[in-house]
This record gives C-alpha cells, structure tokens and sequence, in this order.
C-alpha cells in the first residue's frame, strides 16, 4: 500500500516539473472556485458565469490552446452548469460584432484584390527612411481617422486591408508587431473627437437628461486632441520599445526590397480600383449619417460586401469573399463576445457596480485628486470585466453622475473624465471589437500575451498622463470637478 502511494505521489511530482504552468493553471482555478463559493451574495448563475469567463480569460493568455477552442468549450459549460439556456449558443453567431467582422473580411480582401491598398502602402513605405519610421507613418494615419470616422470598428476594417498588403516586406516578428499596432492605436486616438465612439453620445446624452448640462464638440476637441496626441505617442513608443525587434529597428527603407511592385503606382486606376475608391467614401459616409437613415456600422459594411460580390458588377467573386472570412475567428468572437453577455444577464455586472459604487462614497473627506484616482481606476479597469465599450457606459456613466452629485462634484468634468477612462480597452482581445479584428486572423497575428505584456506597461501610464492633464492642461482650460 505504501509504495503505491509513493508511485502515485513520485508520478504527480513528476508530472508538475514536467509542466509547470499547467500545474499553476490548475491551482489558480481551484483558487478562483473557492472564493467563488464564499461569495454568498452572488447567486448561482452569477458564480458559475464569472469562474467560466476569468477561466477562458486566464487559458488565453497563459496556453496555446486555439482561442477559439477555448471560447466554444467554455460557452458550452456555461451551459452544462445550467447558468445559462442553449440559445446562448446559437444565438451567439447573432452578435452584431460578427456581421461586422464578417463584412470588413469581404471588404478587406476585395481592397487588397483590387490593388488599392497596394498604392496606399507603397506611399507610406516610399515616405519611410526606415521600418522604424512605418510605425510612426502608420500610427499617424489611423490616429487621424478618428475626425472622420465615428467608430473604432469601421476605422479597424478599414485598417485591415491596408496591414495585409503592408507585411510583405516584413518578417512575421515586425508583422505581428504591426497587428497589434493598428487596434491599439485606433483605441487610444478615439478620445480625440467627440464622434470617437458611440459611447461618447451616449454619455453626453446621459449628461444632458440628467443634469441638463453638455459637452460641446469644440470643448472636446479642446481637451480631446492634446491628451490624444500625447497617449497616442506614447503608445508607439512603448509598442515599439517592448515588441519590435532591436536589431533591425534601423534598416533601410523595406521599399527598396520591393521596387517592382512599387513601380506599379505609376499605373492608371483600373476598373476595380475605381470602384472601391467609390465604395469607400460611400462606407464613411453611412457610417457618419447613421443617426439620419437608421442603419447601424455593421449593415452598412454588410451591404459593402455585397456590393463587392455583384456577379459582373462586383470586385471579387462570392466564393472568394467566403475564403476570405476566417470561420476560426467568427466562432471567436461569436462565444468570447457571449460569454461577455452573459455576465451582465446573469447579475454579475449589477453585482460588482454595487461594490464599487459602494466603495467611492468611503472618500467623501478625500482629496480632489484621490476622488479622481479613484473615478479612473474604476473606469480604466472595467473593460476587465465589461466587454463592451458601449455597454460600459450605460453602466457606468449613471452611476458615476449619481456619486457626482452627491458629493457636490462638477457632472460634465466626472463624465468626461469617465468616458475618456472608459476608451482605454487594450489588456484582452475581448475587450474591443477592433482588437478582435485582428487577433487570429492570420500566420502573423498577435497573441493574448503580447497584448497583456503590451497593457501592464500602458494601463498605468494612461492613468498618469490622465491624472497629469487634470491638475494642468485640463483644469487651465475651465475642465475641473
């Protein structure tokens, strides 16, 4: 008897220094079950949802197992635990958010078909003295698109051509760098206009229902713009002095590599070219008037696609439009963005907005800048929990006024103050539909990990050059609590 007790316990040790992080794994699971159990103020359902989405979150960041696997599997143990219905599972491929990755894949492929993004990316390369120099080019592109375009998904749809087409004089390394370069910087620029996102509206709208006050678009330009442009540098550097490769951080311009494709600019706009030069204008445009005919971002970049597929008149071919979707994605995104939902069904969201609420009115002595440390913690880290941009501030943003008024605080200062604390959404692929664009969509595409690395270094800084601005710029020109 004793010396099978000594096999077994000689094969379990074995098996953890043969697999360390698996063992780790395994004991911060049984860890997050057992505090979970004592949390009697959260029921079932709200239990069972929460251990399954930080599980899926830790398994992401800390294995190579397909994150698709992981969000399908999870999805359906949510539903084995009885915390939710089957209809999670098929009405997940509903999500608005996967129509919309399924379109900008349709349009992405037909713009790279065409031959457009290919005179769009030989500009930039041909203006870069360096490979250093296209991460600067390019940040400065899509961080000027957010004056014209309302939305980070759009403007992450349209980016995405444009980074295929960009890889090809690059290793898979400075790739992947440039993946995960593209969503983040459309999410750090998004609080230079008041059009960045649609939770901005919603604040505001917010704001005036209840207070009968506003934020004008010239005031939030004016403190918009300066901390955008400010982040949004600092972002590049982080990203290229965490992940670009030093030793080539220096080399010649990639547009010398190239130099024959590079001569096809010279060239007349051929029929296809012409026709996405029609259609994207067309898409901005209907994204920008959505308030006016009624149709969200995703159906106007459906019809795109569609336009795209015409037989005769289109750019590509159906069944080339349906290659260029990667199924493994859309299951994704489809359960990631599910098992989000599900916290808020179930409570979990409700239960912790309880518990910080609960936890700023304990500073009503602070000081002025411990009560704004605290609103930015708040509203930097929901994105942790809160998948969705938009739902984050119909969650927060009331709360927020609530507390705003009850300490005497000035409500359009603590809003914006919210919402620009809510843009910051770069620690998991789950937490922007611009990130998920890009994750998994190809050989070079970044990992979990790279984003987390990338976000343990950002979080923090974002909090500072927010805290910073307030006590300078922000207050100096009339924003103060």
């Amino acid at each position: 008897m004793i010396s099978i007790i000594e096999r077994k316990l000689t094969s379990t040790i074995a098996l953890i220094q043969a697999s360390p992080k698996s063992f780790v794994v395994c004991i911060t699971h049984l860890i997050m079950l057992i505090l979970l159990l004592y949390m009697n103020d959260l029921g079932y359902e709200g239990k069972a949802a929460l251990f399954t989405f930080l599980s899926a979150m830790i398994l992401w960041i800390t294995t190579k197992i397909p994150a698709g696997f992981i969000a399908l599997s999870h999805t359906m143990f949510i539903i084995l635990l009885n915390a939710a219905e089957p209809e999670l599972l098929y009405h997940s491929l509903a999500e608005e958010v996967v129509w919309l990755m399924v379109g900008s894949f349709i349009i992405g492929a037909a713009a790279k078909d065409s031959g457009i993004t290919a005179r769009w990316t030989n500009v930039l390369l041909k203006r870069s003295r360096n490979k250093s120099a296209v991460l600067y080019g390019l940040s400065s592109l899509l961080a000027a698109t957010a004056f014209f375009i309302p939305s980070t998904s759009g403007r992450a749809a349209l980016s995405l051509p444009i980074l295929q087409q960009l890889g090809g004089p690059f290793s898979k390394i400075e790739q992947k760098v440039l993946t995960i370069l593209a969503p983040v910087v459309i999410l750090m620029s998004t609080s230079a206009t008041l059009i960045g996102a649609g939770s901005h509206l919603i604040g505001i709208g917010l704001l005036e229902s209840t207070t009968g006050q506003s934020i004008s678009y010239t005031q939030w330009f004016v403190w918009g713009v300066p901390f955008t442009l400010v982040i949004t540098a600092c972002t590049v550097c982080i990203i290229e002095w965490v992940l670009w490769p030093k030793h080539i951080i220096q080399e010649e311009n990639p547009s010398q590599q190239t130099q024959e494709d590079y001569d096809k600019t010279v060239l007349p706009l051929n029929d296809k070219e012409k026709k996405m030069l029609i259609l994207i204008p067309l898409l901005i445009i209907g994204w920008i008037t959505e308030s006016i005919h009624g149709f969200d971002i995703t159906f106007v970049t459906m019809a795109g696609a569609l336009f795209v597929m015409m037989p005769k008149y289109g750019v590509i071919g159906w069944k080339e439009g349906m290659k260029s979707v990667s199924l493994s994605l859309i299951l994704f995104v489809a359960c990631a963005t599910a098992l989000g939902q599900v916290l808020m069904d179930t409570g979990v969201i409700t239960w912790l907005e309880h518990r910080m609420m609960n936890s700023l009115h304990l500073f009503a002595e602070a000081p002025e800048w411990l009560i704004v440390l605290m609103i930015l913690l708040i509203t930097v880290t929901s994105h942790l929990y809160i998948t969705s941009h938009t739902t984050r501030a119909i969650v927060f943003i009331p709360s927020l006024l609530l507390f705003s008024e009850s300490m005497g605080l000035n409500p359009a200062a603590t809003v914006f103050l919210s919402l620009v604390g809510l843009n910051y959404c770069v620690t998991f692929p789950v937490s922007s539909k611009a990130l998920l664009l890009f994750y998994e969509e190809n050989e070079a595409s970044y990992d979990a990990r790279q984003l987390l690395r990338i976000s343990l270094f950002l979080m923090p800084i974002y909090i500072l050059i927010m805290m910073l601005f307030y006590f300078t710029y922000w207050q100096w020109t009339g924003l103060s609590l």
